[in-house]
């Protein structure tokens, strides 16, 4: 995707963080460009503030098919499905179609390690970045992460690695693109309102290996079935993770610790015990982390050094305060059934969790037994609630909530010393914030107004 630019008509779809960040590249290589977004002006203005003076034409609050299918390139957001209806009738008109991480990608010559699954990519992407750092290398840290791959392109001080978050929607627009490391966590239920059932979402995961070569590396999970089944369809040299002992090269978890066992060297111990990072699932995303890290340069110094320092992201499990005995944690971040599954795991205590939001498709009923055993009271709200309230009738006691501040207060109410308030809602945040961040600063907030 280097050829020139210049006077060529490029329609970009989606103004966000994404949109912004390729009009301006685009702009710097005298390129026509048009970007569009089905949001209004209103929604859009933080953005639009940012590009309103490059001359860039915007149409917003829909999408023309004439725009779509005169352009000489469509490049697509993150967020932006490949199948609504403009861009089938782009690609009708032999109009390329690429997202934005494939188009960044003809413009990077530096090695690339993508991360992608289900859950724990975020986790897994930034604590890559912190252990190349620890062992002497300077990463590039971006991708659906919220560092736009494009955005590195013209940075003047480049990296040594490029870490990049790939989403699965990322990865329905690639091409050529090509990470020397690709890493996959985990399949489980999600996004199925968007792929046609559970084995299209699988399809579109698998392609983070459709170009690697023997000389790359594969990251993959041995205790995920739905992973360990691509196995074969993969050519470059696989390194396993949560394995049970018998892998010559992989990552094997016990307790506390975790065992990197690569060929031809010694078997090196990674201590986990006190660290900031709870829950078996984060153990998953340490050993793949690790491997991934490894296989791009890092050293096993460089994990462990990394490990002392590094602190759960925002929104994900994360301690919010105490009242009167009450812990909270917001789990916002949980937007899919097996997020929540992982988060009830986490904790010894007794919950009262509050789940709902946009539904996504997911199998709730998978949650029965935990909650069954782990939680004390649900508390739902959201488009998701009546979904929801469905799946566990007779399961466990059930509230329902208008907002978040009343289903913060309900659920305090039905805690007592010792036990966990947890958001961790199992849905998308899109019906009532813009956002699983907005959502998990609501919940913080109606948390600590509860007086102590």
């Amino acid at each position: 995707m280097t050829a020139d630019l210049a006077n060529k008509k490029i329609l970009v779809v989606g103004l966000k963080r994404s949109g912004v960040a390729l009009s301006k590249f685009l702009v710097s290589r005298k390129a026509s460009v048009v970007v569009a977004d089905m949001a209004d002006e209103e929604k859009l203005a933080p953005f639009i503030s940012g590009i309103k003076d490059l001359g860039i034409t915007l149409e917003l609050g829909v999408h023309r098919n004439e725009t779509f299918e005169t352009a000489d390139l469509v490049i697509l957001s993150p967020g932006v499905p490949h199948t609504i209806e403009p861009v089938r009738r782009a690609v009708a008109n032999k109009v390329p179609v690429v997202g934005e991480m494939e188009f960044a990608f003809g413009f990077i010559s530096e090695p690339i390690v993508a991360v992608t699954g289900t859950n724990g990519k975020t986790t897994t992407t930034e604590l890559i970045g912190a252990i190349l750092r620890h062992s002497g290398k300077k990463p590039f840290v971006g991708g659906n992460i919220g560092n736009p791959l494009i955005e590195y392109v013209d940075q003047t001080e480049k990296a040594d690695v490029v870490v990049a978050e790939v989403s699965s929607f990322q990865l329905d627009t690639i091409v050529n693109f090509r990470p020397c490391v690709g890493i996959l966590l985990n399949i489980t239920d999600d996004h199925l309102n968007r792929y046609d059932g559970f084995e299209g979402y699988v399809a579109s995961k698998a392609r983070l290996f459709l170009n690697q070569k023997a000389g790359d590396t594969a990251v993959l999970s041995k205790k995920d079935p739905v992973v360990r089944s691509l196995v074969n369809r993969i050519k470059s040299r696989v390194l396993n993770f949560d394995g049970d002992g018998d892998e010559r090269a992989g990552a094997i978890i016990l307790k506390n610790e975790i065992i990197i066992r690569l060929d031809g060297k010694e078997d090196s111990s990674i201590d986990c015990s006190g660290l900031d990072l709870p829950g078996r699932h984060n153990l998953e995303n340490i050993s793949a982390a690790s491997l991934g890290a490894l296989a791009a340069g890092g050293t096993v110094e460089g994990i462990r050094s990394a490990l002392k320092q590094f602190r759960g992201l925002p929104h994900r499990l994360e301690y919010i305060c105490e009242r009167n005995g009450v812990r909270f944690y917001d789990d916002s971040k949980a937007t899919n059934v097996d997020a929540v599954r992982k988060a009830i795991e986490t904790f010894d205590a007794r919950i009262v969790i509050i789940m709902g939001g946009r539904d996504k498709g997911g199998d709730f009923q998978s949650l029965k037994d935990g909650l069954r055993r782990r939680a004390k009271k649900l508390i739902v709200m959201g488009e998701a609630r009546e979904i929801i309230s469905t799946a566990f009738k007779g399961i466990i006691p059930m509230e329902p909530a208008r907002d978040m501040e009343e289903a913060v207060f309900l659920a305090y109410q039905a805690a007592e010393a010792g036990d966990v308030v947890l958001l961790s809602p199992g849905c998308a945040s899109f019906d009532m914030f813009d956002g699983y961040a907005r959502r998990g600063e609501a919940f913080q907030s109606a948390a600590r107004k509860i007086k102590a």
